[in-house]
């Protein structure tokens, strides 16, 4: 199981890995908080969401169709829930929380709304941009334990969270938020701690190349499939999407780093 705050961070920060699992044999739950919108609305949201599901067709080989579920959790949240036609072993879940934009003020299309300001106390709840039920901080938290629960994760990755600095900082404000919760989460539960990783974000590109080779190929063919929905970022070749300003750097590193690497004293 992964949560990510954006379409696209699993690709960019985790990947080969997922790809790698996917590949074993294992079952993939992905949980993305944001609806990735950047303030430009749901059609680039949707777009967006087309092309994460591409990219999992990419990971696991096949093309096809995938089917919605929406799912109302205990919390009261509500999930819209996706898996490829036949093969239930795959799940993409949306919450659809508004992007909180690179500075974590969000944006003035969605009300100036944001999950740093959520988990700050500036705000009291957050709506999803498609009219989904509004969360306040603790339901976000008892959502994502019991997603843990429910998908009987094996593994969690997530971000790294804002309560490591020597990591986080640099990083996309939702990004270190999402970490947060997500860790709040799995110790809410009791899950292992040994089984938690934390994918380094933008600070990545600071750090040596790991990614290279047949590695990088995998990678990236589907970041490619990915890409080709987000006009933003939209590259058709290799050369072109290591071309990209910091997308280059980040698709050329994965850093997972352990719970007891990112905190040593505890």
């Amino acid at each position: 199981m992964s949560v990510w705050a954006h379409y696209d961070d699993d690709l960019i920060f985790a990947n080969p890995t997922l790809q790698d699992s996917m590949a074993a044999g294992d079952c993939i739950r992905s949980v993305f908080l944001t609806a990735s919108d950047a303030g430009r609305g749901t059609d680039y949201s949707k777009g967006r969401e087309l092309g994460i599901l591409r990219a999992y067709n990419a990971m696991r080989g096949q093309d096809g169709f995938w089917s919605e579920k929406r799912v109302t959790l205990l919390s009261g949240a509500v999930l819209s829930q996706w898996s490829p036609d036949g093969d239930p072993d795959i799940t993409i879940a949306f919450l659809r929380m508004p992007d909180g934009n690179m500075n974590g003020t969000g944006f003035a299309s969605t009300g100036y709304a944001s999950l740093p300001k959520l988990i700050d106390g500036a705000i009291p709840t957050l709506s999803p941009i498609d009219g989904g039920p509004a969360l306040a901080s603790e339901p976000l938290v008892v959502t994502l334990a019991e997603l843990i629960q429910a998908y009987h994760a094996a593994h969690l990755i997530t971000h790294v969270p804002s309560t490591a600095p020597q990591w986080a900082d640099g990083d996309h404000p939702d990004h270190r938020t999402t970490g947060t919760y997500a860790r709040a989460a799995w110790q809410r539960v009791g899950y292992p701690a040994a089984e938690v990783r934390y994918a380094v974000g933008y600070p990545s590109e600071n750090l040596a190349v790991n990614v290279s080779g047949d590695a990088l190929a995998r990678k990236l063919g589907p970041y490619r499939e990915y890409a080709g929905q987000d006009p933003v970022v939209r590259c058709a070749t290799d050369d072109a999407c290591l071309a990209k300003p910091r997308f280059g750097a980040w698709l050329q590193r994965s850093y997972l780093i352990t719970e007891a690497e990112l905190f040593p004293a505890g």
